[in-house]
């Protein structure tokens, strides 16, 4: 799988802030009248990946006339490497703080797992124009709803290590899709990961719904009805509209063969608001 960003037109490239975070813009080859009124869209990764991880997603967006902000978290991809023993949550709170300064306008924010449960966080008191989540690490809320079954807790180290992906393929991935993410996957903050993670014996982020205006959408990787269950009650905890994409995975609805059912339901979604 080739990166499909590495070859627009209008691709900005920056370091901010005292971290060094880095960032990607991206804008279509032209623009309108209305595309220019259009809040930005900003891509908050997930853990253990980066910007590179919205590859295939990006082409379509500024095709359709969406500026995009994609950033990169601390001591992720790019961005200057730190001690991963000592990043916290808010840290990367702090972080997608940052990346929102820099938007001409408040943004419509995008996260996908880590990226998704952060946006949530960031949208109780953040200015937004509107929150996608991409089968997004749960609420506290939506855990004690309904929480997993047969849970193996885990014990993590000082830092979490890349995951392996020894599989050749998956439900919804290619060799070619896995073997991309083999390439970037990098370690991820043990500390951050234990506030939200109910592997790691969590209590889970508490997301207050009634400080969240802005309209949100909620997508979720569905393998089970428990999947489809959460994935409900997060877009009912956010007031959300809902999509349950049943037989594809976590990191295949970014990178995997049926990523075009998610990009396509965010789109026909940003036109309803």
């Amino acid at each position: 799988m080739k990166d499909f960003t590495k070859q627009l037109p209008y691709h900005t490239e920056k370091y901010i802030g005292g971290d060094d975070l880095f960032l990607e813009i991206f804008e279509g080859e032209y623009s309108t009248e209305e595309t220019k009124k259009r809040a930005p869209l900003l891509f908050v990764h997930g853990a253990y990946t980066g910007s590179w991880m919205w590859s295939k997603y990006i082409p379509h967006f500024i095709s359709e006339g969406w500026k995009c902000y994609v950033m990169n978290l601390r001591s992720h991809y790019k961005s200057r490497l730190m001690d991963m023993t000592k990043i916290t949550f808010e840290d990367y709170l702090e972080d997608i703080k940052k990346v929102i300064a820099e938007c001409d306008v408040p943004p419509i924010l995008i996260g996908f797992s880590m990226g998704g449960i952060l946006s949530q966080k960031l949208a109780e008191t953040a200015e937004i124009e509107g929150l996608v989540l991409i089968d997004s690490s749960i609420s506290k809320e939506v855990y004690e709803a309904m929480p997993y079954k047969d849970i193996v807790q885990t014990t993590p180290g000082i830092i979490l290590p890349a995951p392996a992906r020894e599989e050749d393929s998956s439900l919804d991935e290619t060799s070619d899709d896995i073997e991309f993410q083999r390439k970037y996957l990098t370690m991820e903050s043990s500390k951050a990961f234990s506030v939200f993670s109910f592997h790691f014996g969590a209590k889970g982020i508490s997301i207050d719904s009634s400080s969240i205006s802005c309209p949100c959408l909620v997508i979720s990787a569905v393998n089970s009805e428990d999947d489809d269950i959460r994935g409900s009650l997060s877009a009912e905890h956010l007031h959300a509209d809902y999509t349950g994409l049943w037989g594809t995975t976590h990191t295949g609805l970014l990178v995997g063969q049926r990523y075009m059912e998610s990009v396509d339901r965010i789109l026909s979604w940003l036109k309803t608001i």
